[in-house]
Formats: C-alpha cells, structure tokens, sequence
C-alpha cells in the first residue's frame, strides 16, 4: 500500500503511476544500460528513462546522453560503444556522498608541512 502511495504521489522515488502508464501503454523499450536503466520512445517521438533506483539524471552514461537529448551523432544508435584502456567508467555525480572529492582530505600531510 504504501509503495502504491509513494507512486501515486512522489516523483523522487522511481517513476510515478502516469509514468508507469504511458511507458505500458505507448512506451517501447529502446535499450538498457550498464546501470540497468531503461530508454522508452514514444510514436510521436517522446524519450524517457526509468532509472535503476534512485532518480539522478547523472546516471546517464555518455553512450546514451545524445540519444536522450535529441543530439545527432554518427553513433547514435549505437549504445554498445567500445571503450579504450585508459577511459573510467561512468560515475554518477558523487556530490554529498562519501566519496565526493575534498581537496583537503587526501593532502593533511601536505597542509601540515606549510603550516610549520
């Protein structure tokens, strides 16, 4: 019951019940990604995303950002990109986490060194 109250009312958690609606009914699924989202066009040429868990739009990997945004490209349909040794997988934006970046963090020896 109150996952069906979450649904109805929150857009946060998930996709809504109008969402969950229009991806059955005129919704087809276009691909999925590494994170397990998954990419819905309409007929009339609407796209979306139903995000694997919590709803960050940095979730997007870089192979389906130009899709999602309309931007043409040569490999627009092609999500299955190879990727070179030297290129980092995808990360969603770490901002608030515990793994966020803190300059300070890390170099404490460093600071202590110039405030002798």
């Amino acid at each position: 019951m109150l996952t069906l109250f979450k649904e109805i009312f929150t857009w946060w958690n998930q996709q809504t019940l109008g969402t969950r609606l229009e991806t059955f009914f005129f919704g087809k699924l276009v691909g999925k990604d590494s994170f397990g989202n998954k990419y819905y066009k309409s007929r009339s040429g609407k796209r979306w995303v139903i995000y694997n868990g919590e709803v960050d739009a940095s979730k997007i990997p870089n192979e389906w950002y130009s899709w999602i945004h309309f931007t043409k490209n040569k490999i627009e349909n092609n999500h299955n990109l190879e990727k070179f040794v030297w290129q980092k997988p995808h990360l969603s934006n770490q901002t608030g986490t515990k793994d966020s970046y803190h300059p300070n963090k890390n170099n404490n020896e460093v600071n202590k060194k110039y405030k002798d």
